[in-house]
C-alpha cells in the first residue's frame, strides 16, 4: 500500500519526495518571513544599514540550513539520507548496529559493516511504510547472516510503531475509527 507522498522511480527506489518538497518550502518560508520581519523592524526604527541587512540575511540563511529536512530514499538493500551538502548511505543487508538515539528529537542510527552510517528520524519510517519495508527487509537478512548483533530491539519498536500507524490509517480510510 503506497501513499501519495511516496515516489517510486523505475529502479524500485522509494523516497519521501513530496513530503520533503513541502518541508523545504516550509523551511524557506520560515527563513524568508524572519528576514522580512527583521528588515521591517530595522527599517521602522531607522537603524537599517547594509551591514545589519547582511547580518539578517546570514541569520535567515542559517535558519534555513538548520530547518532543511533530510530526503530519505531506499532501494534494494540500501538506505540513504541526503542533507543539504552530502548524502549518507548504508547497506541494509550488512547492518551491524541499529540504535535509538534520544535527545531533542529521537533519531535512529544505522551502521553497516562497510563503515556507512545514517541517522534518520523514525517518524519518516512511520509515515512511509515502503521505506520501512526496504529497511526491515535488509535488516532481517543482516540478522539472519549474523551481522546485526545490536539493534534487534530498536527495530522491533519501530516495527510495532509502523504497524500501529498503518492499521490506524486503514481504519481511518475505511471509516471504522
Amino acid at each position: 500500500m503506497g501513499r501519495r507522498d511516496e515516489v517510486r522511480d523505475g529502479f524500485g527506489e522509494v523516497t519521501n519526495g513530496l513530503e520533503w518538497t513541502r518541508e523545504v518550502r516550509s523551511a524557506g518560508r520560515c527563513a524568508g518571513m524572519m528576514l522580512v520581519l527583521l528588515l521591517l523592524v530595522d527599517w521602522g526604527s531607522g537603524w537599517i544599514s547594509p551591514r545589519r541587512a547582511a547580518l539578517w540575511c546570514a541569520l535567515a540563511g542559517l535558519l534555513f540550513v538548520v530547518l532543511y529536512p533530510a530526503r530519505v530514499s531506499a532501494g534494494g538493500y540500501w538506505l540513504a539520507s541526503r542533507r543539504l551538502v552530502r548524502e549518507q548511505r548504508v547497506r541494509t543487508d550488512l547492518l551491524v548496529s541499529v540504535r535509538c538515539v534520544d535527545g531533542v528529537s529521537q533519531r535512529l542510527l544505522l551502521r553497516d559493516a562497510l563503515g556507512g552510517r545514517v541517522e534518520i528520524d523514525p517518524e519518516v519510517l512511520v509515515r512511509h511504510p515502503q521505506l520501512w519495508f526496504r529497511l526491515d527487509e535488509g535488516a532481517r537478512k543482516s540478522a539472519a547472516d549474523g551481522l546485526l548483533l545490536c539493534g534487534v530491539t530498536a527495530m522491533r519498536r519501530v516495527s510495532q510503531r509502523v504497524e500501529r500507524e498503518t492499521a490506524r490509517a486503514v481504519f481511518r480510510a475505511s471509516g471504522l475509527e
